[in-house]
């Protein structure tokens, strides 16, 4: 294996591993195969098209918890808990900061019946043995003085984190290069198989990448909401794996005003859903829709509307921030809403998506579940539940 990676464009590649997906879960288990001694090749479109630069880059598991997804929440738990240790070392690997905050999230409602909803889930995550303060409305404004007056009351989840998605995906990209991950630019159609085995993937013709097929011993594939695209793989993994569309909006704020917001915000607005989560250099990212669109990835004005209208109804100094992207992505969704993790067709063919809203967030711990896979280990038994293997269950399949 290399010293140092690169980015290759010949037909002449193989590899231990090769890993079709170059976003943060993709990257994420190139960087620790190749830190376990794998030779290992990420296959990645070059298209911006990684559902991780169009995030906020909240580490919730206490905020995003829902009911009947207990088990969700366990697998999520564990990641939070993978996650310091490994950014510590992401850090020393890449030489690059992730932006890693852990002030908490508040979660504030508008109006009463927004206040009801909020109980109701508190109470839920209290019995489920999560942290949750519950706030009046003044106590919520001392944590958070820009809060409108309007606002009635919030919980303070301390257990919920964040990162900057753009720096971390940075981050792995780098310390998977400097581990000797190999790049090819491409986009994987098809696992080959001989024999019963994954030996390879075929690619499709992409500008500035020459390589058709390359050939390995194991395959993974984490190529978020176009992993359903690449055949081969059991038709009911395919068929598991869409499209949800999220817009959101990255705010600046003006040299000459102080930081808007110290926590991130999780508010209900009459019933709709917003959150803002601030960065450590001024931006607030606003977000995101949850549409259920296929591919497209247009950015509508009423979405930028919505966003905006709710945003300033929690926030009104959010206002004077300037409007410095608007942007669209594709989260890779399955019927409950849970990752999908485990081999998924030819023997040595694994894959690793459907994160839908938590993909940074379990990037560390899918990533060992993947290696631990690669080793001829069992992954952490919080991953049972999610084995490729339930979809066809959901699909009534026999």
């Amino acid at each position: 294996m290399p010293a140092k990676g690169a980015f290759l464009a010949s037909a002449e590649v193989t590899a231990d591993v090769i890993v079709a997906g170059g976003g943060v879960i993709g990257s994420a288990i190139a960087w620790r195969a190749a830190t376990a001694g794998f030779g290992v090749v990420v296959v990645d479109p070059g298209a911006d098209e990684a559902a991780s630069l169009v995030a906020a880059g909240m580490l919730a598991p206490v905020s995003e918890s829902a009911f009947g997804e207990d088990a969700l929440l366990r697998l999520n738990l564990l990641a939070l808990g993978r996650f310091p240790a490994f950014t510590a070392e992401l850090e020393q690997a890449s030489g690059l900061g992730v932006g890693l905050r852990q002030e908490g999230t508040l979660a504030v409602a508008y109006d009463p019946g927004d206040l009801a909803a909020l109980a109701r889930m508190t109470a839920f995550r209290r019995a489920a043995g999560l942290d949750a303060e519950e706030l009046d409305g003044r106590a919520c404004r001392r944590l958070e003085p820009f809060l409108a007056p309007d606002v009635r009351g919030g919980v303070r989840c301390a257990g919920d984190w964040s990162v900057d998605n753009r720096r971390y995906l940075a981050a792995l990209r780098a310390a998977m290069l400097a581990a000797g991950v190999r790049v090819v630019r491409g986009r994987v159609t098809e696992v080959r198989a001989e024999d019963g085995r994954a030996s390879g993937v075929r690619l499709a013709r992409l500008a500035g990448g020459e390589a058709e097929t390359i050939d390995a011993e194991a395959v993974v594939v984490a190529a978020g909401c176009w992993s359903g695209t690449i055949t081969s793989l059991d038709e009911t993994v395919r068929n598991g794996i869409r499209p949800v569309k999220g817009q959101l909006l990255r705010l600046r704020t003006p040299a000459a005003m102080p930081p808007v917001l110290s926590h991130t915000v999780r508010a209900t607005v009459r019933g709709a859903e917003v959150y803002l989560v601030p960065r450590a250099d001024g931006e607030v990212v606003v977000g995101a829709t949850s549409e259920e669109r296929g591919f497209d990835r247009d950015v509508k004005a009423g979405a930028v509307h919505d966003l905006l209208r709710d945003a300033m109804s929690v926030v009104p100094v959010i206002s004077e921030l300037n409007l410095a992207e608007a942007s669209a992505g594709l989260r890779p969704g399955t019927p409950d809403n849970g990752p999908v993790l485990g081999e998924a067709g030819p023997a040595g063919l694994l894959i690793a998506t459907g994160h839908y809203r938590n993909g940074i967030l379990l990037s560390a711990a899918t990533a060992d579940a993947v290696v631990a896979c690669l080793a001829g280990r069992k992954p952490a038994a919080e991953w049972e539940p999610f084995s490729p293997q339930r979809l066809a269950v959901e699909q009534g399949v026999r």
